[in-house]
């Protein structure tokens, strides 16, 4: 509950507090990785899907899955597809007994052009994940670490890199779906 409250506090603060566009703040629908290798991107599905919802059964019309287009090759496929997602983060979400899709949460890329941390944006999940982009791996994110979700879109990793380096801090926006603002 608290993820969600986050995610639509940070909504509202950016499309009415104020002036700029919502994309400072998120990147929405796409996001290029730090070394221009690939694109990111959600694609709507051609087909409903009917889930069990907290309260009531819900159609879900056209969802969006996560897809990864590489722009050397100039190909792209699906990263996290509802074919498999729903079932590998049960495995994690014990808690929770409805199903996910790909679009529910808020994608951070990390610096190693690797690392995705989903963070639940608008359903009651107590826990964050983590997607290795390379091996295709789907885990628990366990909240070792410097990186910290402050309240807010950003995320921030701070620290030393080395050290003769100067303490930095380094801001993520995060993915979202447009399905998530609408």
């Amino acid at each position: 509950m608290k993820n969600i409250i986050i995610i639509i506090l940070s909504i509202f603060v950016c499309k009415s507090a104020l002036s700029e566009p919502s994309d400072d703040y998120f990147h929405i629908g796409k996001m290029v990785s730090y070394d221009k290798k690939f694109t990111l991107y959600f694609k709507t599905r051609e087909n409903a899907i009917l889930a069990r919802g907290e309260d009531f059964n819900y159609v879900t019309d056209y969802p969006q899955d996560l897809y990864i287009y590489d722009n050397r090759s100039k190909e792209d496929f699906p990263l996290i597809s509802y074919e498999w997602f729903p079932k590998k983060a049960k495995l994690f979400l014990n808690d929770y007994d409805y199903p996910v899709f790909p679009e529910d949460f808020a994608y951070y890329l990390l610096e190693d052009n690797n690392t995705l941390i989903m963070v639940s944006a608008n359903k009651n999940i107590s826990k964050n994940l983590q997607f290795n982009i390379q091996e295709r791996e789907l885990r628990s994110h366990e909240n070792e670490g410097k990186l910290s979700f402050i309240i807010s879109s950003y995320a921030k990793n701070c620290g030393y890199s080395g050290l003769n380096n100067k303490f930095k801090c380094n801001l993520f926006k995060p993915l979202i779906s447009i399905n998530l603002i609408n």
